[in-house]
C-alpha cells in the first residue's frame, strides 16, 4: 500500500469501523499532543486506553494507565502509536501478540516505520502512518473548518447536539449531501 496518500473514504472507514483505542504513549501532561488526542477521542464516544509504562496504575482522564498493550484486559480494535518512529518495531510486534488482533495500527503525525508497516500488513491488520486520528476526525466531519481550516469536505449538513458540543460525525462521498 502507498502509505504517502489515503483516501478520505480509507480513513473514514477506519474511524468509523474501530470503537476501542488503544494509545500508547498517552501523557498525563494536559499540553502534551496525546493528552488532546485521548480527550477528543473520549469525548467522541470511542473507548480510549492510555498505554504508558512510567504511569501504569494512574488514571488519566479517568482511564486506568497499563504498562503495555498486553495489559489491557479487554480487545482493542485501533493501536494508535505516539511514539518515535524507533520504536515502531517492538509496539508492532506486541501488537501482533495480542488476542483477538486488532484492526488497526496507526502511527502519529510524524511517525513512520515502513518495515513495521509491512510486517503488520501481511499479518491482516489496516495501517496508517503519520496521521493523527483526532485531525482526521475532525477534517472529515467538518470540525475543523468551525477554525478556518479547509477540510476538503462541503456539506450543508447541519450539527447534532452531543452532551454539550455539536458534531457532524465522521462523512464520506455519497453521504446525503456530500460531494
Amino acid at each position: 500500500m502507498n502509505h504517502d496518500t489515503y483516501s478520505n473514504d480509507y480513513i473514514a472507514a477506519i474511524l468509523r469501523g474501530v470503537k476501542t483505542i488503544a494509545i500508547v504513549g498517552a501523557s498525563a501532561n494536559e499540553v502534551r499532543p496525546s493528552f488532546f488526542v485521548l480527550k477528543y477521542l473520549l469525548d467522541k464516544g470511542y473507548r480510549a486506553i492510555p498505554v504508558n509504562p512510567g504511569q501504569a496504575g494512574r488514571d488519566i482522564l479517568g482511564q486506568k494507565v497499563h504498562a503495555r498493550l498486553a495489559d489491557i484486559p479487554e480487545p482493542v480494535d485501533m493501536v494508535d502509536i505516539f511514539r518515535s518512529s524507533d520504536a515502531v518495531p517492538g509496539i508492532v510486534e506486541e501488537t501482533l501478540k495480542l488476542v483477538p488482533l486488532p484492526k488497526v495500527v496507526w502511527m502519529q503525525l510524524g511517525v513512520r516505520n515502513d518495515e513495521a508497516a509491512a510486517r503488520a500488513e501481511a499479518a491482516g491488520l489496516t495501517v496508517v502512518m503519520n496521521r493523527c486520528p483526532k485531525i482526521e476526525y475532525a477534517r472529515l466531519s467538518g470540525e475543523i473548518g468551525w477554525n478556518g481550516i479547509n477540510s476538503r469536505v462541503i456539506s450543508s449538513r447541519k450539527p447534532v447536539m452531543r452532551k454539550g458540543y455539536q458534531s457532524f460525525g465522521i462523512r464520506m462521498p455519497g453521504d446525503a449531501g456530500e460531494k
